[in-house]
């Protein structure tokens, strides 16, 4: 399966259309959250990746970014390259420059028993490169996750881009979110939750600061909280989940936005619910 995706790619460079795109209305596929991109049929965090999760037309993708010692917000989750690349460089302590020869696909292909053809070398993008490809579309938006103090330059980026609109930011950091709100404060928070929060302080702190949606790690989620929180005019989101049974079971218990590396799949599940 996993191959004939890739073979598509390769011939056809996924057709994507971004044109096409913004004519098909905004969100075609609600509460479907892509971790860092289509991540379970492409390398994660990669421009493919992204394509991807817009093509499938999920209303929101996920991504991760870090500051290079060059000062670039590059997007990539780990603090260095070794897991996801084919050498090992520290990304505060690397130019981009240094990062753009690490081939960040290297992992995924090993793991997928794929060859170059199938799955192409893939460099780390910067934060402008994944919103220059949103922009030009409307249906689908991206959720930012700082790993560093980095969100004023995010949204210095994200200003001049003109993607306001198309933005939104998650993180578990309090910190980080809250500046988000005070330097923006119409861009949506998610606001990530580890499974044993206490939800009663969490929905206190989230009211006080404004954020729209809180989204626990999904084996924490109960009707109950979920009930609490939608009570309180919070979105409930869940992560990270790529397991049909467990976003069955979420998507039962109310919860409106589950974060996947596998939206197809989600994709899927909710049109056999609708069906039923």
């Amino acid at each position: 399966m996993i191959k004939n995706i890739f073979r598509l790619f390769l011939c056809s460079l996924l057709v994507v259309s971004c044109a096409d795109s913004s004519e098909r209305g905004s969100g075609d596929f609600k509460g479907v959250t892509a971790h860092r991109g289509n991540s379970g049929e492409f390398p994660e965090n990669t421009i493919p990746a992204f394509e991807s999760a817009i093509e499938l037309g999920v209303d929101w993708a996920e991504l991760d970014i870090h500051r290079t010692r060059d000062g670039k917000l590059v997007v990539i989750h780990d603090i260095n390259t070794e897991r996801v690349g084919d050498k090992s460089l520290e990304i505060a302590r690397s130019t981009y420059e240094e990062l753009l020869e690490v081939d960040v696909a290297t992992q995924f292909r090993k793991e997928h028993g794929l060859n170059y053809q199938e799955c192409p070398p893939q460099s780390p993008p910067l934060l402008e490169d994944v919103l220059a490809l949103f922009v030009q579309q409307k249906r689908t938006r991206i959720s930012i996750q700082p790993k560093v103090d980095c969100v004023a330059q995010a949204i210095h980026i994200i200003e001049e881009m003109g993607a306001r609109h198309m933005v939104g930011f998650n993180d578990r950091s309090l910190q980080y979110m809250s500046t988000v709100k005070e330097l923006a404060g119409d861009i949506p928070v998610f606001w990530d939750r580890p499974a044993k929060t206490d939800i009663d302080e969490d929905i206190q702190v989230a009211l006080a600061h404004g954020f729209e949606t809180i989204v626990i790690r999904h084996n924490g989620i109960t009707p109950e909280k979920v009930e609490k929180l939608k009570a309180n005019g919070f979105g409930v989101g869940a992560w990270t989940v790529n397991e049909e049974g467990r976003m069955a079971d979420l998507l039962h218990m109310g919860v409106e936005r589950i974060y996947t590396d596998q939206p197809r799949l989600l994709i899927e599940l909710q049109q056999k619910l609708k069906v039923q």
